[in-house]
């Protein structure tokens, strides 16, 4: 039974996979469309699984100062990208050109000239310009690799120092082996995964910087193992008896379970975690550091991150393959008539095969190298462009895709906003604090510190003319501010007035005149120090045992670091334990996401409504709370907590319940605002691309109030559209439910969080998709890197339209390699996304130049130049026919040797592939009239109807130029060549002509150096032709009668077209 809203609640059907029945039509289409070919590729790699057994990766122990047991059966720490070896080069490259079907069919074509008795013509001219086209691709892919080998031998090679028994050696990276001691110098790269054993640093830490391996510019923290870096030398490591424990190699780069132990002097050992490693591809920005490598080669989390992206093919290349299917078919069936009108008697077998070859030019071998070369010229001119400087085509194989995009999935921080963030809001439950009210928060501070003088006198006596209301906000704001400037993982670097980095363990004062830089793995943290630092509490210094504070009166505050609990994508918040040094109170401090912290904090009745109201605003909120510990307490959490991270089996989870069993019952402080500010130009570019009939979807890993609101200021969500936020769904029921409420709201945006994706996604993926794709905006919230490449697949699938991912982050890397055209984003989390993308940009901005001028131009130039390509050898293959049927279905050529060559080169190839330069629209037009892009993605310009229509075209002028010819030779056969062949060039050059709706000035040098070039041949190849016949007057009135008969009615058409039916774009020109 069907539910009044149209679903059907009971039915099990919907949730078992739609079987489909290959028909017999299909199969004819599985065939057709090379589908043999992927089962085939999909069984031998089935074979190959089974026959080559995986390598399985297991723990393993490396000794300290010794030769690792299995060293040379791990991985060779070497890096290679070539795609290519010097003995499998050739066979690869022409294995990779020929599983093509246009150049297999060629190849086949030129085989068959060995054959005498189907040999047209000489052999150079089919193996001319197929070996030409092999030739230029075999050269592009050497040089391209030839430059991997050049990147990889210059890693490979790169020096590193390793230290031995017998001192400090020299050796390139591709010699470094597991147990290996390596010296990495300041702003050198890791080469292995290595664990930090020692550094330079007197504090006994490092920075690293990541933003190769996750995208993040943030420079991360790193802590050298206790036991070795308290060592005086670094030789004393060979005296010690100690081993690291190292897991299995495995892909995640944000955590790492292992174990340092000592033999020598009673057993110790020391757990390993993340801030502990060194991963290759990172650099090391402070000090020396010292690593024992743990993992080389393919074994490290850099290399088994890297998946070799899938080769992109656009939407016009399909096309372009089908109609050169149906050609190679019209090319059968024309043999295949003109064999049975001669009769299927003595050898017919053999006059089929020459009537094919005859007509192989129907197929044209030049029509991969144009569009090749053409899509080479769009990249250079979107690169050229002063409008969108900086934006770089990493791919050549599909700038026309840009013309057909009709989804754009787009992340939120760093792509729409900036990934600045400004400090708004901070509020304290009672009273709430602003950029306006800065002063207050400034006047308050001073007045706590100046009466209490260092600020941890427990009691004092107040004056009589402050009340116990400003004593209590005073107070209470002194706690939030402090909490705000002690509970992060930032630190502060000095450089001096010349810009040189000053020593990390000499930490200069602002008075001094040095600059502060603060570095933190989170741009939220920053944001708030420089907070702090503006109202007067300011972080001067902090190292690993310790950080300390100068107050607005000038005091200092230190404080010795006991614990730290970092932030992580599942805990959503960050704690650390500290010690006062002047009083010896304990407190643990935290802050995280108001989700989480909600059932962490005491009892309040504000909380939730101040999250929701900053989260509307656009801020992103963080939930600050703190707790006393005694000292007994606080002996009790470290043993546990020690004993944790010493556990091999199930670390993480025994780690997070020793922590969660001290979270509980927190005293609330504060909430903090913190604003992303949108990107220049955010607003008009979104109502750019929604008037060009795109439809944006939001993908972030934010939460859901924060991402709505900047659906909202960025105009994602126009003003009179509603929004429905989908509620948390738990199972097929409330999936089913929230479905039917969904569909009965019209012109309505959708926001849904990842997890309700991925459930209602296990009952009614069709239907979801189906009402989705129907709204005319989509924010997916709480997103991870995964479920934002399954959307763009999803998309895909369910709506078989063109999609385009623009990020800016290493999280943004798999959706933007997921959709058909990846735009990557130079931003402050790196260059991770715009290197893996096909296009990279430095705004959000000029995504809609690039879609809007270079998108539609690329599709438009290449579209008119395949038709011309096609046209060109369409003609001549008629002109044969014409005159084979005519000629009592002679198998014979009619035009030559270099004729059929020259023809599709020197003759036409200049004018026709001008084309490129071709446009209907001016850029400023195209852009104030996004609608003119709407009518691409209809697919009309690369349509069947089109392409039957320049067949018609070419029959039509194909026959003209044949009979013509024979209808006004009168002497001689060669005659025949010489009208039908020039009225064939001229004909080609005036079409050309007829086509261009802007002219520019190399289109024009371009049909003048064609024509040159064919008139002086006419007089060198007098093999083909009779010099004297053409400077008669009767072959000029017989070229240009023929010529006008073929081209004229074409123009009239035009003309009574584009009178009475003109295009979009003719009306505004």
């Amino acid at each position: 039974m069907m539910s009044e809203d149209g679903f059907d609640s009971e039915n099990d059907s919907l949730t078992r996979p739609r079987k489909q029945r290959r028909t017999y039509g299909s199969r004819i289409a599985w065939c057709l469309c090379c589908g043999w070919k992927d089962s085939l590729y999909s069984k031998l790699e089935s074979w190959k699984n089974r026959c080559v057994k995986k390598k399985e990766l297991k723990p393993r122990t490396v000794p300290i100062g010794k030769r690792a047991v299995y060293q040379d059966k791990y991985s060779p720490n070497i890096i290679r990208n070539q795609k290519y070896s010097v003995i499998s080069f050739i066979p690869l490259v022409l294995y990779n050109q020929f599983k093509f079907f246009l150049n297999l069919y060629f190849l086949l074509v030129a085989l068959s000239q060995f054959i005498p008795a189907v040999r047209i013509g000489y052999l150079y001219t089919y193996w001319l310009p197929l070996g030409f086209v092999i030739f230029v691709t075999m050269c592009r892919e050497a040089v391209d690799d030839f430059r991997r080998f050049r990147r990889d031998r210059e890693v490979n090679c790169q020096l590193y120092s390793k230290l031995t028994k017998e001192g400090v050696v020299k050796i390139p990276s591709s010699d470094i082996k597991v147990s290996d001691i390596i010296f990495v110098e300041k702003n050198q790269r890791v080469p292995a995964d290595m664990v930090f054993l020692r550094t330079t640093e007197k504090t006994g830490a490092c920075f690293i910087r990541t933003d190769q391996l996750d995208g993040e510019t943030d420079w991360k923290l790193r802590l050298a193992v206790g036991t070795t870096q308290s060592l005086a030398h670094n030789h004393n490591m060979f005296n010690i008896s100690g081993e690291v424990y190292a897991e299995r190699p495995q892909k995640d780069i944000h955590s790492f379970v292992g174990t340092f132990c000592r033999y020598d002097g009673g057993k110790q050992q020391d757990p390993l975690s993340i801030e502990n490693t060194l991963w290759a591809n990172t650099v090391v920005a402070s000090g020396t550091a010292i690593g024992i490598v743990i993992y080389t080669g393919r074994e490290t989390r850099a290399v088994m991150n890297t998946a070799k992206p899938t080769a992109k093919v656009g939407l016009l290349d399909l096309e372009i393959n089908t109609q050169t299917k149906v050609l190679f078919i019209a090319t059968m069936i024309l043999s295949l008539i003109l064999t049975a009108l001669k009769g299927f008697i003595g050898l017919w077998y053999r006059d089929f095969f020459r009537f094919v070859l005859l007509f192989s030019a129907i197929i044209p071998l030049s029509l991969r190298v144009n569009l090749d070369m053409g899509k080479m010229v769009y990249s250079f001119m979107i690169q050229r462009d002063k409008e969108i400087a900086g934006t770089i085509a990493r791919s050549t194989t599909i700038p026309e895709e840009l013309g057909r995009i009709q989804y754009m999935l787009s992340d939120k921080t760093g792509t729409l906003t900036e990934n600045e963030m400004v400090f708004k809001r901070l509020h304290l439950g009672t009273v709430s604090f602003g950029q306006d009210s800065e002063d207050e928060v400034i006047t308050h501070l001073q007045t706590f510190y100046q009466q209490h003088g260092t600020g941890r006198q427990s009691a004092v006596t107040p004056s009589r003319k402050t009340s116990a209301i400003k004593r209590s906000i005073v107070t209470r704001v002194n706690e939030a501010v402090k909490a705000l400037a002690l509970c992060h993982n930032v630190t502060p670097v000095y450089e001096d007035d010349n810009n040189v980095e000053a020593n990390g363990t000499v930490m200069a004062d602002k008075a001094r005149g040095d600059t502060v830089v603060y570095q933190a793995a989170s741009p939220d943290e920053v944001a708030l120090v420089c907070w702090t630092e503006k109202v007067g509490l300011t972080l001067v210094e902090r190292d690993l045992n310790g950080m300390q504070l100068r107050t607005p009166v000038g005091s200092m505050l230190n404080y010795t670091i006991l614990q730290i609990f970092p932030f992580t994508s599942e805990r959503k918040r960050m704690g650390i334990i500290l010690k006062d040094d002047a009083t010896g109170e304990i407190i643990f401090y935290m802050k995280g996401a108001d989700m989480v912290m909600a059932n962490i904090v005491q009892y309040n009745d504000w909380l939730d409504e101040e999250c929701g109201n900053m989260a509307r605003e656009g801020l992103r909120t963080l939930v600050v709370a703190k707790k006393r510990l005694s000292e007994d307490q606080y002996h009790d959490f470290e043993t546990r907590y020690n004993q944790a991270k010493l556990s091999m089996q199930d670390r993480t989870s025994k780690v997070a319940a020793v922590e969660d069993s001290l979270e509980r019952d927190m005293e609330l402080l504060c909430v903090t605002g913190v604003e992303d500010k949108l990107q220049v130009d955010v607003r008009p570019t979104l109502e750019l691309l929604r008037n060009a009939g795109i439809k944006i979807w939001m993908l972030t890993g934010d939460k859901l109030e924060t991402a709505t609101c900047i659906a909202k200021s960025s105009k994602l969500v126009s003003r009179t559209q509603s929004i429905h936020v989908c509620r948390t769904i738990l199972n097929r029921s409330d999936a089913h439910s929230e479905l039917n409420t969904f569909r009965r709201k019209s012109d309505c945006a959708l926001v849904i969080k990842g997890d309700d994706i991925d459930m209602i996604l296990q009952f009614y993926e069709h239907e979801f998709m189906e009402l989705a794709c129907q709204c005319p905006a989509v924010v997916c919230c709480r997103c991870s890197p995964t479920q934002k490449a399954d959307i763009v697949h999803l998309i895909k699938t369910h709506t078989k339209k063109r999609t385009a991912a623009i990020g800016d982050g290493g999280n943004d890397v798999s959706m933007i390699q997921a959709a058909d055209a990846g735009i990557g984003i130079v931003g402050k989390e790196g260059k991770q996304a715009a290197l893996a993308a096909d296009f990279s940009i430095t705004q959000f901005k000029n995504v809609g130049r690039l879609l809007m001028v270079h998108g539609r131009n690329s599709y438009k130039r290449s579209a008119t130049l395949s038709h011309f390509v096609m046209h060109r050898g369409l003609i001549i293959s008629v002109v044969q026919a014409v005159f084979s049927s005519v000629f009592y279905l002679a198998s014979i050529a009619l035009y030559q040797g270099f004729l059929t060559v020259g023809y599709a080169t020197v003759y036409t190839m200049f004018p026709v592939f001008s084309l490129v330069l071709d446009e209907d629209v001016s850029a400023e037009t195209a852009m104030l009239y996004p609608e003119l892009y709407k009518d691409l993605c209809k697919g009309r310009e690369l349509s069947f109807k089109m392409f039957f229509l320049w067949i018609v075209i070419s029959i039509y002028q194909g026959s003209i130029l044949m009979y013509g010819a024979l209808l006004l030779f009168e002497d001689e056969f060669i005659h025949i060549v010489a009208i039908s062949f020039t009225s064939l060039i001229l004909t080609e050059l005036l079409m050309v002509a007829l086509t261009i709706r802007t002219w520019h000035w190399m289109m024009i040098a371009a049909e003048f150096l064609s024509l040159v070039i064919y008139i002086s041949s006419l007089f060198i190849f007098k093999d083909y032709f009779d010099p004297t016949f053409f400077l008669t007057g009767a072959f000029v009135w017989k070229v240009v009668v023929i010529t006008l008969v073929s081209c004229v009615p074409l123009y009239i058409l035009k003309y009574l077209r584009r009178r009475f039916s003109p295009p979009s774009y003719s009306k505004l020109t």
